[in-house]
């Protein structure tokens, strides 16, 4: 075994484990390195466990995330992910062979890539009547399904934040308000407002609940999936855009619902630093999008503004005969 293969699983077992990171970051990551070593295995015909550092120069690092790009289609943030993933082995190793130094300072030097800044798709006061009217809500189904959208429209909780929730994360009465570890192991309060709160309250007389049960399970009685809130909310979206047909024109997804709480905010004049507490962001930076996505805000700004629509001339004194013979 060369020094590559001691290497890779200390750094999932020690490294990963010191720092604590989350399940999903050592998914993320474990996929990278499974997909890399496939990739190498074609283009080499070196085996996983025969391959040496040396090997993984930034020529097969940059032409591993070409393949990402243009064969496998995938974003330029999902290779940014990809590449991040490749850096923190390699920061991992780098005191720990200093005989590739040379190899692996190329590989950490290869940048990530610029993304493109697109506009935040958010719903309507009048697309959100329609998404939360649409569950049948005669049927257990149908509540479970309005008050998993109310809740996540509310709260601008993440999908996996809303579908991880257990009945010892909600809490109802004075101060209502739910819990959540949300992405960087980061706990935050949310409050409810009272038709959610009396919702969830609803909900929770409808069955024999332990503290750790999930609030949202599936028909088979375990945890809702993210994919099934994905199929969920599909199907609720196509009954609300019968109804509202701007919803047929927009890609509604559970990260929609976190845009459009976050829209909310914005428009009741909240500032963004709440927000990003509100929303569990890092910088206050990630919520600089919504500002740029609110129309309205850009239009209350423009009515403060002087119109410019008369021309402007230099100043030039009156003849004095003239000014004479008019004062006559």
């Amino acid at each position: 075994m060369t020094a590559l293969a001691p290497l890779l699983q200390a750094f999932f077992t020690d490294r990963l484990g010191q720092r604590g990171s989350s399940p999903n970051t050592v998914i993320a990551y474990r996929d990278t390195w499974r997909l890399l070593l496939g990739f190498v295995l074609g283009r080499l015909g070196v085996a996983p466990f025969a391959l040496d550092i040396g090997q993984l120069d930034a020529d097969t690092i940059g032409a591993f995330l070409d393949h990402l790009e243009h064969d496998r289609g995938n974003t330029v943030r999902t290779r940014n992910l990809r590449l991040a993933a490749i850096h923190s082995l390699f920061d991992f190793i780098a005191l720990r062979c200093p005989e590739h130094a040379g190899t692996i300072q190329q590989v950490l030097a290869i940048p990530t890539k610029r993304t493109d800044t697109s506009t935040v798709t958010f719903l309507t006061r009048q697309e959100v009547d329609a998404l939360l009217a649409a569950p049948d809500r005669d049927t257990t189904l149908g509540r479970r399904d309005h008050l998993l959208l109310a809740l996540a429209i509310q709260t601008g909780l993440r999908v996996t934040e809303v579908t991880s929730l257990t009945w010892n994360d909600i809490h109802l009465g004075v101060g209502a308000h739910v819990l959540c570890n949300g992405k960087g192991r980061k706990q935050r309060c949310t409050p409810l407002t009272k038709p959610v709160a009396q919702l969830v309250s609803d909900w929770a007389r409808e069955g024999d609940h332990r503290p750790t049960d999930p609030v949202f399970v599936s028909r088979l009685g375990g945890r809702l999936s993210c994919d099934a809130v994905t199929d969920l909310l599909a199907k609720h979206v196509a009954v609300a855009a019968r109804r509202c047909p701007s919803l047929a024109t927009k890609k509604v997804t559970p990260h929609t619902l976190r845009h459009t709480a976050a829209m909310d905010l914005l428009q009741a004049g909240v500032d963004t630093s709440v927000i990003a507490l509100w929303l569990g962001h890092a910088s206050i930076r990630s919520t600089q999008t919504y500002l740029h996505a609110d129309l309205t805000i850009k239009e209350r700004a423009l009515a403060l503004t002087a119109p410019h629509a008369a021309a402007r001339h230099r100043y030039k004194p009156a003849d004095p005969l003239l000014t004479f013979l008019e004062s006559l």
